[in-house]
This record gives structure tokens, sequence and C-alpha cells, in this order.
């Protein structure tokens, strides 16, 4: 190695050297938010005949200035996918609380962050209405607003809460958005199940007749098998067919029953949109984005194309990417400036 014999150079390089420990130990020294994991009790969801359980957990992320200050804060409602539970989201997809601490030491603006745990029997609510799996949508948009804004120190408005998710979160999103306006500013759908038209056909129902028949079913984290039982626990309930109080489109002799799949059609967001325009449009930012690569690139633009047509004004947004390998990142990076762009932070 070549010796400096310059003296300036040997002081530029100790101040280089002076300001990278300054930069490191400013890092280090950043406030940190909290990362807290309550329980929410829930009158929407009690009574439910799958026998979920109505007091369900809930994940919230306090940005590093609600410990030091008394100021209130917009909050960011997120609803995360199938087969998975929170804890999965917070701790692997999202990672939160470091990925929240980062982007608000670099200057995004402060939010608090909600994560309900939506994880059932059959693997996931779809954030939907039954007598089977309970009142999701009740639940989100009442419940646990409620228990938010009492515990927290929220700005209790509609103008100041986001709501977003992921696949079933992003349909939850979609859902519950434009059925309760009155509640959120602003709505994310990442990745949503935004067309769920394809009810399961003779073959798939055949086979979850022959599963219902044998052991007990429930769902395990990461396992996508229950997800027809999931969808039509949540869209074609039937309270009069125990144990498992549900019907599929085709019945046990393999014969179709029509109804059954026109409910699975009724509960899809590129059909239910229509009834909801005024809704949409009270909307301060709507976004939809979705990976190049996923599955449900097709029903995203659809959507798209239907929000066109009704003259709701959105962003849409195709990355390159799969259904999930993104999630995390563009929630730092798309989802949480969008709120701060959309949501009133007084």
């Amino acid at each position: 190695m070549k010796a400096i014999r310059n003296p300036r150079s040997w002081r530029a390089l100790a101040a280089g050297v002076v300001l990278g420990l300054c930069a490191n130990l400013a890092l280090a020294a950043a406030p940190a938010g909290t990362l807290e994991k309550i329980r929410v009790e829930s009158r929407a969801l009690t009574g439910n005949l799958q026998g979920n359980d109505a007091v369900r957990d809930v994940h919230v992320y306090l940005p590093p200035g609600y410990a030091t200050s008394n100021k209130r804060y917009p909050v960011v409602y997120f609803l995360h996918g199938y087969a998975v539970t929170a804890d999965i989201y917070v701790n692997e997809v999202l990672r939160i609380p470091g990925s929240t601490d980062e982007a608000m030491a670099a200057g995004t603006r402060e939010v608090i962050i909600v994560m309900p745990d939506a994880f059932t029997r059959f693997g996931g609510s779809f954030y939907s209405n039954s007598p089977t799996i309970g009142d999701w949508e009740g639940f989100i948009a009442k419940d646990l607003v409620a228990a938010i804004d009492s515990r927290y120190r929220t700005l209790p408005k509609r103008e100041s809460r986001g709501l977003s998710g992921h696949s079933m979160g992003g349909y939850g999103t979609l859902r519950i958005g434009m059925k309760h306006p009155e509640v959120f500013g602003a709505l994310y759908a990442m990745s949503s199940a935004a067309d769920t038209r394809a009810a399961p056909d003779a073959a798939a129902s055949k086979t979850q007749y022959e599963r219902m028949a044998g052991a007990e079913i429930r769902s395990e984290p990461r396992k996508m098998d229950n997800g027809p039982l999931a969808q039509a626990s949540a869209w074609s309930p039937n309270p009069q067919k125990p144990p498992y109080f549900l019907d599929l489109p085709f019945d046990a002799n393999g014969e179709p029953v029509p109804l059954v799949a026109e409910r699975f059609v009724a509960n899809s967001p590129v059909v239910m949109a229509d009834q909801y325009v005024p809704a949409l449009k009270s909307y301060r930012g709507i976004k939809l984005d979705v990976g190049d690569q996923d599955g449900l690139q097709a029903g995203n633009a659809r959507f798209s194309d239907i929000l066109k047509r009704l003259g709701v004004p959105h962003e849409y947004e195709v990355y390159e990417g799969t259904h999930g390998n993104k999630i995390g990142a563009r929630f730092i990076s798309e989802v949480l400036p969008f709120f701060e762009k959309h949501l009133d932070a007084r």
C-alpha cells in the first residue's frame, strides 16, 4: 500500500473517518418505534358458527416520536394475506419495526400502523361478513377502529385513516373500502384478489366433500389447501349444514348448484364496484399495484378498467415482480409515501 505523505491527505482521510463514525453513531442513535401486540374483543365476531375467536391479536406500531410527544397521528391499517398469520407478515414480510424505523429516520412521515390477525379455522376470513365466519367487515371498520382510537393518540377521523392490504388483504381493502367510506380516507390494495368470480369447479368441490367426510379440518399457517372452504365460509354460508356450515357450487353428487356460484360472483370486487361509485369517488386517493409475474395481474387490470369506466380517480401500477417477493420493500417505498400524500396529519 502506498504511503500518504501529504498532510492534507491525512487530514482529509481523518475527517472522512470521523464523519463516517458520526453518521454511524447518528444512525445507531436514531429513535426507535415500538411494536405492541394487543388483544381486541369484537362484538361483530361473537357467536360465529365456525368458532373463530372473537378476541383477536392486533399488532400496533407506534412511531419513534410517539413516546416523547403528545401529538396525535394518522393511522394506516394493513390487512394480511391468506393462509398466514399477522405475525408472519409483521416479522417476515414487512419486517416491522426495523423497516419502519429506518423509513421514518430517513424522513417518512410518522404514522401508527395497525395489523389485525384474520387467520380463521380455514386459513382466512376474506374480511367478509357471514354467519359462518362472523362479521369481519364490522370488526375492521367498527370494533377495531374504535379500540385503536380509544387506546392510542390517533387522529380519529376518516381523513387521517388509511386502509391497505396484500392479496386476501387487498381484497379486504377493496371490499371494506367500498362499504365503509365513512371510516377511511384513502385505499392502497397490493396484489389484490380483485376478481373472485371463479368458484370451485366440480372436481374441486368433490375433493372438498371427500375431505369434509373425513377427519376434522383445520388450517395450519402457510398451507393453502383450505382456500375453497375459506371462500365458501365467507360467501356461501349455510347455517343449516353443520359441522362446516357452508355450501359448495356442486353438490355431493356432482350436480351444479347455480345459486352458490352466483354468490361467489356477487362477492367479487369487479362486480361490486358499480354499486359503490359514490363511495369510491369520495376517497382522497386509491391505488392498486401488482407484479408483472403475478397470477392476479389480469384481475387487477380488470378492476382498474372498471374504475376508469365509472369515472373513479385512481392509480394503477404494474411493477417487475411476483405475487409476494417485493411486498415488504414496496410497503416502505410506495404504501407509506402514498398515505403521506393522501392522509391528513393534523
